[in-house]
């Protein structure tokens, strides 16, 4: 049996880099940030946003070094796994900026300006959305089906195959969170 090559990843590292050991980060970047960055590009379809992803993986494992757990998983599976979870959040983040950008230019005017009811309903709309996406989930997409697909709480407790009172709960607490954000928002006006 052969040895293993010296650049493969071993058991060691992985412990190193649970530990903290800054070499280990080094070596898993070195060997890993290649994969990662092919993953992103062919996903995101450009090399900025694999750029940005390929640094956000290696940010967030070393990070969150302290939950990884070698008896469970490698390295190389662990870092696949957040390399998933930052594609997945950098084309959420792509669309809602095209949402915006579209957003915007639906509201001009056809001399090119923004302005009137139409930006003041888009204003509301723009800050609603970015307040549900404050609010983490459950909670966003409780309330968007209630706000946007106009669905009574029992059709949202159906759809989203939780209990009728946690979904109750949730759309109350939301209210809450929402008026009180609003109101400092307009306040600052």
């Amino acid at each position: 049996m052969a040895p293993p090559a010296a650049s493969a990843w071993t058991a060691e590292l992985d412990a190193a880099f649970a530990g903290g050991d800054e070499n280990a980060l080094a070596e898993a970047y070195r060997q890993f940030a290649p994969l990662v960055h092919t993953l992103a590009a062919r996903s995101l379809g450009n090399r900025a946003g694999a750029d940005d992803v390929t640094q956000e993986v290696f940010i967030r494992a070393w990070r969150s070094r302290s939950t990884f757990d070698p008896s469970r998983a490698r390295l190389p599976a662990w870092i696949v796994g957040i390399t998933r979870n930052a594609i997945a959040d950098a084309r959420s983040s792509s669309i809602k900026d095209l949402r915006s950008v579209q957003a915007a230019q639906l509201a001009a005017d056809p001399d090119g300006t923004v302005g009137g009811p139409d930006a003041d309903l888009l204003a509301d709309r723009l800050l609603l959305h970015d307040e549900l996406e404050r609010l983490g989930e459950p909670q966003g997409s409780i309330m968007r089906l209630a706000f946007f697909d106009d669905l009574t709480h029992d059709q949202i407790s159906r759809r989203l195959e939780l209990p009728l009172g946690t979904v109750k709960s949730h759309i109350r607490r939301s209210l809450q969170h929402l008026r009180r954000r609003l109101e400092v928002d307009s306040a600052a006006y």
